[in-house]
This record gives structure tokens, C-alpha cells and sequence, in this order.
């Protein structure tokens, strides 16, 4: 993976136009002839099905917004949230680059005009005989995929770690044996701290697949007589969780393969909370593919940087820009895109620019929130498909500026680290190296689906 040329620049105002439209909506008007909605008809449905995941006793979210009582008391601080459309968490420009994803938890604008025009219209109860049962909440201590695929194959788990109540910010790096005595592939994974302490101290974990094979991306002669993904390169990063990321699935036919005697090098990121936690630990749960089942790909997590060659430095009070360019040595399907920053970071975009000059916006974050790392996963049929030589343009808009209200000190100068009042600026996207004949394969597919759906509109008309 090559990288090109490098941008840095710094203004003192200056953001794009998608940033521009994420400002707080001074209102949102209900069509003349809708009926007034009420919370038991129209708003309690919308609650149950995005808010109350987190706004629950026990959960991660500050407040509960489990009961209509609760919902009215925090009525205008709920509006300014949802009309920004910074809750729910899904920060995704919605006005250009891909629009389908399999985890969209966006309100729908019909949604979030309800929800306002309840909220500014006095917020009425109405009838009690209209509000739905209440939801059925996963397990907190289970893990998330079991219900799609059943226990995990293998469980994972790092040393214990006793963080004090007062302390600087630990990162602590445990290595450990997987056990695993045989090559097996993987179609799912999922990273848990331990409850209820461990998913309050933990910022993000990095799980590191250590195992002995070539960590060099596949060559010219293996891509062209591949029968099997073993043969694209080491295994490298395994997975990244933090707040809002719950696993990876990976497509029918792709997944990351673990070989006998490997392990995990964890990293993970904790902060204190003014008590002491003790024996908090991270763990991963593994779901195989069967033994009969071999993925044809290999899915690899990459971090694309976007701070440049000059890495980040952001002067005090202004905004800047950064950029960089990584070339896909190989076709690919880019299966997401999770954008990671800090407190000052504003959007990120990623771009195609394909070998013949074209160039594309796969998809921009310009809302950023910094508490919460969402991992946009696309469609499988909305999935970019970029053929070799394509190169992916990151760039990252961090505000250091008064005006950034995450901002912990305009004052000073910021640059690259670890800490979370220092800055970051890079991607998390999995690669799914492709063959050029699964390539061709891929594409003919979409063509094949893009007429079936023309024709189809053609017979709705």
C-alpha cells in the first residue's frame, strides 16, 4: 500500500459546506394537515427503537429516557440533539457518497419531523391504549452476535488490569494464547469489555492477530493463480472496538484466517473514573466458518492516515486540513468506513480516484462526534468495488478553535498522540482483496442488478 503526495493546510473558518448543514435545525414544520403527534401514538415507537439501546438504568448513556416523564423533562435538550442529528449516533453527510448501509441507525426525516413537532408543539401524552409495549432488551452480559450465529467458537480473553481511581490515561498491552490448534477461518468477530466497570474505563481496544506467516500482501503471482486468501499477506491488525462498534461480520466468501499457535496482543486504551476498578479485562468472542467451508478472500483491516506526511499540527485557534493518498495495490471491495478522531475532530471524507482520472465520494462524515466511533458498514451491494490503481484520497477537518465546544483548549497546539486531548486522523476500513477475474465476476454482478432495477422502475410508470 503506497502513499503519494501530502496536503496540510490551516484556516482560520473555514468548513465545508456538509459541515455547514449539520448546524442545529431552527426548525422543523409539521405539514398543515398532519394530525398533531403525541408520545403514546407517534413518539414512544421512535424512543423504543433508537434511544432507549443506551438511555436505560445500567446503560452508557447519561440519562434514561425509558418513560414518558422522563422523555418531556429533557424535551429541549432531546430537540437540539435530535434536529443536529447528533443522536441517534450516525454522522454520516447524508447528501453525497453512499447511502446504504447494513447498521443505518439515522432517524428517517419523517422521524425526526415528529419527533421535533411533538417536542415544540408542548409534547402531549395522548392515549394511553396507543403506546406500544415495552422492548425487549439484548442481554448485556451476552454477546450481540450470539443470536445470529450461537456461541462463539472461542473466547479470547486479555489479563486482568486494576485501574486506580485517580490516574493518568493507562494503555496496557497484554499478550496471550488463542489455543487454537488448527487453521480455522473466521466470519465474525466481536469485542466485549467486562461488565458493568470494564465498558467505563475502556476508551478503544486493538486486538493484534500474531501468528507466523508472510506479512506481505499478496504478489503478482499469487493473485494471479489464488485459490485461497491465505495467500494475501499477514494477518496484522485482528479487530478495533470502541464506544458504538460492537463487532465485524464479514460477506459470505470473505473473513480472516487464524493458523495454529497464534495470538493476540491486545491494546487497551483506559481512563480513570474516581473509583478503583479492579480485574477489568477485554475479551473477544470468534465465530468459524465450518472446516469444509474455505473463503476464496482475505479481509484485512487497514488504517488509512489522512494527517500527511508532516503529521498533525494544528495551530491554536484555527481550523486545519490534512490530507493523504494510498494506492490499492490489488482490486478491492471496501466493506466500511469508520473515521477516528478526537475532541477536534470536525469530517472526513473518502475518496476514489479511479485509474482513468474519475473521482468519487464513497463517503463523508461531517458531524463528527468524538465520543462516539461509528463503524459505517455498507450494503453488500453498495460496497465500493475499486479496481487496482485506484487511490483513496483521506482528508480530516480538525477545529481548534473557541467555537468548538469539545474543544478542551483552544490555547494550544495539538498534534498526533495517543491521549484523548491529543488528535488522530486516520480511517479504519476493511479490505477485501479481490482476484481480477472475482473482480469482473463482482462488477457484472451490479450491472446485472442496475438493469434489473431500471427495468423494473420502467414497469412502475
Amino acid at each position: 500500500m503506497g502513499r503519494k503526495s501530502t496536503r496540510t493546510a490551516t484556516t482560520t473558518r473555514h468548513f465545508p459546506a456538509a459541515v455547514v448543514a449539520a448546524a442545529v435545525l431552527a426548525s422543523v414544520p409539521a405539514s398543515a394537515d398532519a394530525q398533531e403527534p403525541t408520545f403514546a401514538k407517534d413518539v414512544a415507537p421512535i424512543v423504543q427503537a433508537n434511544c432507549q439501546i443506551c438511555h436505560r438504568p445500567g446503560s452508557i448513556a447519561p440519562m434514561s429516557l425509558t418513560t414518558y416523564e422522563a422523555v418531556k423533562r429533557y424535551g429541549p435538550r432531546i430537540r437540539e440533539k435530535v434536529a443536529a442529528r447528533v443522536m441517534p449516533p450516525w454522522h454520516i453527510d447524508r447528501s453525497v457518497g453512499i447511502q446504504e448501509f447494513k447498521n443505518d441507525r439515522a432517524l428517517t426525516d419523517e422521524e425526526l419531523e415528529t419527533f421535533v413537532s411533538w417536542i415544540d408543539g408542548g409534547m402531549p401524552f395522548g392515549d394511553a391504549n396507543d403506546m406500544p409495549p415495552p422492548p425487549t432488551f439484548p442481554d448485556r452480559t451476552a454477546w450481540q452476535f450470539a443470536e445470529r450465529f450461537g456461541a462463539p467458537d472461542l473466547v479470547v480473553r486479555s489479563e486482568p488490569y486494576t485501574l486506580a481511581a485517580k490516574t493518568q490515561d493507562k494503555w496496557f498491552r497484554p499478550e496471550v494464547e488463542t489455543g487454537l490448534t488448527e487453521e480455522r477461518w473466521v466470519r465474525a468477530i466481536e469485542i466485549r469489555p467486562s461488565y458493568p466497570d470494564g465498558r467505563r474505563i475502556v476508551h478503544h481496544a486493538l486486538a493484534y492477530l500474531v501468528q507466523e506467516e508472510d506479512p506481505d500482501e499478496m504478489t503478482v503471482q499469487s493473485a494471479a493463480t489464488i485459490s485461497s486468501g491465505s495467500a494475501m499477506g499477514g494477518a496484522g491488525l485482528f479487530m478495533e472496538w470502541a464506544v458504538g462498534k460492537v463487532g465485524e461480520i464479514f460477506p459470505d466468501g470473505a473473513g480472516k484466517l487464524m493458523l495454529p499457535g497464534s495470538r493476540i496482543r491486545w491494546e487497551v486504551h483506559m481512563h480513570a473514573i474516581g473509583r478503583e476498578v479492579p480485574d477489568s479485562y477485554v475479551e473477544l468472542g470468534i465465530w468459524f466458518y465450518p472446516k469444509d467451508q474455505i473463503p476464496q478472500n482475505r479481509t484485512r483491516l487497514r488504517m488509512f492516515d489522512a494527517r500527511g506526511r508532516s503529521g498533525l499540527d494544528i495551530p491554536p485557534g484555527k481550523v486545519a486540513v490534512t490530507q493523504d493518498f494510498h494506492v490499492l495495490r490489488w482490486p478491492s471491495r471496501l466493506e466500511n468506513f469508520q473515521p477516528h478522531m478526537h475532541m477536534r475532530g470536525k469530517t472526513m471524507t473518502m475518496e476514489a480516484i479511479y485509474p482513468d482520472g474519475r473521482k468519487q465520494i464513497l463517503s463523508q462524515v461531517d458531524n463528527f462526534q468524538w465520543n462516539w466511533h461509528v463503524n459505517y458498514i455498507y450494503a453488500d451491494h453498495a460496497a465500493p468495488l475499486l479496481p487496482a490503481g485506484t487511490t483513496l484520497v483521506i482528508t480530516a477537518w480538525h477545529d481548534n478553535t473557541p467555537e468548538n465546544p469539545n474543544n478542551p483548549d483552544h490555547t494550544q497546539w495539538v498534534g498526533w498522540g495517543d491521549r484523548t486531548v491529543d488528535e488522530m486522523a486516520h480511517a479504519w476500513v476493511d479490505v477485501t482483496y479481490l482476484t481480477e477475474g472475482q473482480f469482473a465476476d463482482e462488477i457484472a454482478k451490479r450491472e446485472a442488478m442496475a438493469e434489473e432495477n431500471e427495468g423494473a422502475e420502467r414497469g412502475r410508470r
